[in-house]
């Protein structure tokens, strides 16, 4: 013990504490920090290695011990109008948070909505300010996840920026969510089945883009650029596409929007143009928020598990942080048709 105390200049380490136990120093972490994540043989070893020592678990001192912050940033490369409008990151943040609540890590919410924010933000990670980083609606070419590989930074990701992603990432079905959509209107009896995507340099975009093309060529529709309109995943993105699909193809009989918010405002176009849903239009939207419950008629919607996905997140940094696995695992969560009244 006495040899411990002098390696650590007088106060045992938790590196100390977890090398006595004979195990990793997050498992010996997560014993200390009261994680129910360990067998009970592993915490009785962990819990006679800090009686031996004489370990104290002070906050500070293990951060500077193990050269940690306890703390992991939530950044949102989005603008503060879109974060608060769209319940997709509100339930993220519930589901990291609900992954963090018997760990030490405390949660910094960063939202980077313009270059002043991108600078700041870059600055605090270059500085190592936090172990670990979750990136949540990144684009194509943002240089956030290329400067977190060179930093050295464990991080993961909600969703890929290409199929060839090399950072960790958490994704739900998109293709599957949207060919299922899809293979239901057509079931339904729909023909000129139009989509509303959310924009094209988001992976999961794409992939919803991707399904609803796959599922229009397999149930032996004719292909039709026309019935294909881009937007933004806002209210407004989903209503001004609605007006362009109305004007380019008055004969739409129904819609699948990459999100309920999209949905939302081709509703609302919809009833102004004085097509009735479903009768007229059918309509479908993604993420089965409680958007899709609420509204009139209720809204068919794809579910994807979001609090999961930030649960998942949440765990695999966690995993990271502790380990640093040479392979950085690529996450694809199922996804689940949710019928109601709109289809």
């Amino acid at each position: 013990m006495a040899a411990a105390r002098v390696r650590s200049g007088g106060r045992p380490t938790l590196e100390e504490v977890a090398a006595r136990a004979g195990v990793g120093r997050g498992t010996a972490s997560r014993v200390i920090n009261g994680s129910p994540r360990v067998s009970a043989r592993t915490r009785e070893a962990v819990e006679a290695a800090v009686a031996e020592l004489g370990y104290v678990p002070n906050r500070a001192a293990r951060a500077l011990a193990g050269n940690r912050t306890d703390a992991i940033a939530l950044v949102v490369p989005e603008p503060e109008t879109r974060f608060f409008a769209e319940p997709f990151f509100s339930d993220i943040v519930r589901g990291v948070g609900a992954a963090l609540a018997d760990t030490d890590m405390q949660l910094l919410l960063t939202l980077v909505g313009n270059d002043r924010e991108r600078r700041r933000l870059v600055q605090y990670l270059t500085a190592h300010r936090v172990d670990g980083v979750l990136l949540v609606s990144v684009h194509a070419d943002d240089p956030l996840p290329d400067l977190l590989e060179q930093l050295g930074m464990p991080a993961v990701m909600s969703g890929r920026r290409s199929a060839s992603e090399k950072l960790a990432s958490v994704d739900s079905d998109n293709f599957a969510g949207a060919r299922a959509a899809v293979d239901h209107l057509h079931v339904r009896g729909r023909r000129a089945i139009a989509t509303i995507t959310g924009p094209l340099d988001v992976y999961g975009a794409r992939r919803r883009l991707d399904g609803y093309r796959d599922a229009i060529t397999a149930t032996g529709l004719a292909p039709d650029e026309q019935l294909i309109a881009p937007a933004d995943f806002t209210e407004e993105g989903g209503a001004h596409a609605m007006r362009e699909l109305l004007a380019r193809r008055p004969d739409v009989d129904a819609v699948f929007a990459a999100s309920d918010v999209m949905a939302a405002g081709a509703r609302q176009v919809l009833r102004e143009s004085g097509r009735r849903v479903p009768d007229d239009v059918a309509l479908i939207g993604f993420d089965d928020s409680a958007v899709a419950r609420h509204m009139d008629p209720p809204l068919t919607s794809v579910r994807q598990p979001i609090e999961e996905m930030g649960r998942t997140m949440a765990r695999v940094l966690l995993e990271e942080i502790d380990r640093d696995p040479q392979q950085r695992p690529q996450i694809v969560l199922p996804t689940e048709l949710m019928i109601r009244d709109s289809s």
